[in-house]
């Protein structure tokens, strides 16, 4: 749920990065954080375990500028991958305003996908959120790694956009794909933010 301080004329949204394990989601915000100005972004919170997996979550504030003379901002958090963390990731999705699930592109990781994605829509529905209602897009990682160890662009899609959300193919190491994806679901967020504005003024 977006915060809305009419004092200081500032929109928070809280966007979160969800995937399986190793996916990509911490490198996504590592690579945003390194070419973000200083004074574009705040400090980015990362716990990690021993193995550099991420234990609870990063925490990534930018400030994209004003729009209709209010500074909008986000935040942009990632869960952990691993099962067993569950309650951590329910707890970091509560309140998002948008979703970009990092899938692993390499064809040994599809059931990952698939399961990292029921949960997903699980725990979003313990929220009581409507999924179909959601801003989403989806991201396919390490699609630099050699053909024959990962699946295409379109096999992804095939096998994971049951919502015909728009995908991003990515390279998040190097930053292919990255601010693509950023913009995508940034912009989902504030089309749906404009039309709660309309419709609570219609």
């Amino acid at each position: 749920m977006s915060l809305v301080n009419f004092t200081t004329r500032e929109i928070t949204c809280k966007i979160v990065y969800y995937g399986p394990g190793r996916s990509g989601k911490t490198t996504n915000l590592q690579y945003i954080y390194s070419q973000v100005p200083d004074d574009r972004r705040g400090r980015m919170v990362s716990l990690a375990t021993q193995t550099d997996r991420t234990l609870f979550f990063d925490f990534l504030p930018l400030d994209l500028g004003s729009i209709s003379g209010f500074t909008t901002k986000f935040q942009l958090y990632t869960v952990p991958g691993q099962v067993y963390y569950n309650a951590t990731r329910k707890l970091v999705l509560q309140g998002a305003d948008g979703v970009v699930f990092v899938a692993d592109s390499q064809a040994r990781q599809l059931d990952e996908n698939l399961e990292s994605l029921q949960n997903l829509h699980q725990n979003i529905l313990e929220h009581g959120v409507d999924i179909r209602t959601l801003p989403m897009v989806l991201q396919f990682n390490k699609q630099d790694l050699p053909r024959d160890l990962i699946l295409a662009p379109e096999e992804l899609d095939d096998a994971l956009n049951f919502r015909a959300v728009p995908t991003f193919a990515a390279d998040a190491l190097r930053g292919g794909g990255v601010f693509e994806t950023l913009k995508a679901i940034s912009a989902e967020v504030l089309r749906k933010l404009s039309q709660g504005a309309a419709g609570r003024t219609a």
